[in-house]
C-alpha cells in the first residue's frame, strides 16, 4: 500500500515536491496537494499517513512525529507571511485574517500582544471571495503575500519581527506523521526532499506557480530555509511555549 504524502500548494514547497517527484521514493507514495490547514486537517484525520503541517496544528495531531531534517522556516526576512497595512503597526486596531495556516494566525497574535503591544480586533477573512483594500490591515501568506504585499506602504514581516523579538529563527511547517515510520523509508523521504533543495532552479522551471523564474529562485535562496536545524528547534519549542501554552509536549521529535 502506497504512503499517502500531503504537500503544501505554495512556491516555497516546491523543491520538496520536485525532490519527492524526482526520486525512487516516488514509487512508495501517493502525493496530493492542499492549504496548509488542510495538509493539517487530513493528517489528524488519517487521511494522509504524512504532511507538511502548520507548527501550531503539530501538538493536536494524535501520535505526531517530526520525522523529517527539513522544514519550511526562515532565518531572516520569509517574504511569504505579512503583516501589511495602510497605517503603521501601532495605530493598527483591526486585522483581517488569513486563515489558510493557524500558525501565522497565532504568530501574528502573539506578535501583537508580546512585542507589538497593540490589541486589535481579528477578523477571519476570504481572500478568495473579496478585494484587498490596501487602507486596511491583513495577515497574509503564501503567494498571497508575495503578489500582493507591495501594494500596502506598511509592511511587516512576521519571520524578521519573531527574530527581533527572541533572537531565534522561525518554523513555519514540518514534515509530520501520525506513526512511526520504518527507519529506511525515512532515509529515502529525506534524501529525496534533499534532491529537491540541492535543485531549486530544476524545481522552479517545472513548478513556477506563475512566478518569473528570477524572482522565485531569489525567494527561494534568500527566504526560505529548509534545514531543521538545532536553533530551528530551539526556535519551536519558544514559540510553542509562548502561543500554545506547553503543548510542545506533545510532541515527538524523530532521532
Amino acid at each position: 500500500m502506497l504512503i499517502r504524502v500531503s504537500a503544501i500548494s505554495y512556491l516555497n514547497t516546491i523543491p520538496f515536491v520536485y525532490g519527492l517527484q524526482n526520486h525512487p521514493v516516488s514509487r512508495y507514495i501517493d502525493l496530493e496537494f492542499s492549504t496548509p490547514a488542510e495538509s493539517a486537517y487530513k493528517l489528524a484525520s488519517g487521511l494522509t499517513d504524512i504532511s507538511i503541517v502548520p507548527v501550531a496544528a503539530i501538538p493536536e495531531i494524535n501520535n505526531n512525529l517530526i520525522f523529517s531534517d527539513f522544514c519550511i522556516g526562515a532565518e531572516d526576512k520569509v517574504a511569504s507571511v505579512l503583516l501589511c497595512s495602510g497605517i503603521p503597526i501601532n495605530q493598527v486596531n483591526k486585522i483581517f485574517l488569513d486563515t489558510e495556516s493557524r500558525t501565522s494566525v497565532l504568530l501574528t497574535k502573539l506578535l501583537a500582544k508580546s512585542f507589538w503591544k497593540i490589541s486589535p480586533e481579528y477578523i477571519p477573512y476570504n481572500f478568495s471571495q473579496s478585494e484587498i483594500d490596501p487602507e486596511k490591515s491583513y495577515l497574509l501568506i503564501g503567494d498571497k503575500a508575495l503578489r500582493k504585499g507591495g501594494d500596502f506602504k506598511y509592511v511587516y514581516d512576521l519571520a524578521e519581527e519573531w527574530i527581533k523579538f527572541t533572537n531565534l529563527p522561525f518554523v513555519f511547517a514540518c514534515w509530520t506523521a501520525n506513526r512511526d515510520l520504518d527507519p529506511s523509508f525515512v532515509n529515502e523521504f529525506n534524501d529525496a526532499l534533499r534532491l529537491g533543495v540541492m535543485n531549486i532552479d530544476k524545481a522552479v522551471d517545472k513548478y513556477s506557480n506563475g512566478f518569473n523564474k528570477e524572482y522565485a529562485l531569489k525567494y527561494l535562496a534568500e527566504n526560505v530555509s529548509f534545514n531543521l536545524s538545532a536553533d530551528k528547534r530551539k526556535g519551536l519549542a519558544e514559540f510553542w511555549s509562548l502561543a500554545l501554552d506547553e503543548l510542545k509536549s506533545k510532541v515527538r521529535w524523530f532521532g
